[in-house]
């Protein structure tokens, strides 16, 4: 059909035939009233698309881009109601359970037995698991840190079957000669009650402990070390 523009035209050309058609003639009151109200129409029409035009003047420089229309597909892309026309428009398994998704707040999931068709199911790894705990092998500073307070607090107490079961917790490694010689030579620097102590101690710890080896290798390392010994208990060489 004609666009709007040309049908303002059309009209205009109409009114000025009704004006001049047949030359100049009276008009009727009839058609007065009929010119002036084609005349304010045409007044409001120009008017209404002067205004819509500014307005899209105005919307394309802000840089506002048109939305889609309610009833383009565009504008159910992200529709969460259902698509088929069922449903509360909720989402699915109550917004859990998805493609690398936990599941929902509070779910404790049971024991699941190892799927033969799994990828990573290894049927050597399969069967009891037995866990183990490992204890680091001391080191010399810490095993000095660890067993001179066990050494004297045994000067209070007596007890030497206490000190055996403290030494078994420590992974003393090959480092048990150290528990001897450390032993007595905090029995040098104390009383002749600690020397006794000391004695009935590691007579006690062979076997249980210590090994005889590890009884001699200790005092062969303290007759080696006797001039700094000396220094601080001067009658080491007698004791």
């Amino acid at each position: 059909g004609p666009c709007p523009a040309a049908a303002e035209e059309e009209e205009e050309d109409g009114d000025e035939e009704l004006l001049g058609a047949g030359g100049p003639r009276t008009w009727t009151p009839q058609e007065k009233l009929l010119h002036e109200a084609r005349l304010k129409a045409k007044a409001k029409r120009r008017l209404r698309r002067t205004s819509s035009r500014d307005s899209a003047r105005e919307s394309l420089s802000e840089g506002a881009e048109p939305g889609p229309e309610p009833g383009s597909p565009k504008g159910r892309t992200h529709d969460r109601r259902s698509r088929m026309g069922k449903g509360r428009g909720l989402p699915k398994k109550g917004g859990a359970g998805g493609k690398g998704v936990w599941g929902a707040p509070g779910v404790v999931y049971g024991y699941q037995e190892p799927d033969a068709r799994d990828p990573n199911y290894d049927e050597v790894a399969q069967g009891d698991t037995v866990y183990a705990t490992v204890v680091p092998e001391l080191e010399e500073g810490e095993l000095e840190k660890n067993v001179q307070p066990m050494v004297l607090e045994y000067f209070e107490h007596g007890d030497t079957s206490e000190v055996m079961e403290l030494l078994r917790g420590l992974n003393l490694g090959s480092r048990r000669h150290a528990v001897p010689s450390l032993a007595v030579a905090l029995a040098l620097e104390g009383k002749a009650s600690h020397r006794e102590l000391t004695s009935r101690l590691l007579s006690d710890l062979v076997g249980h402990v210590v090994t005889p080896e590890d009884i001699a290798w200790a005092f062969d390392k303290m007759l080696q070390d006797l001039p700094d010994l000396i220094l601080d208990t001067p009658e080491a060489p007698q004791v």
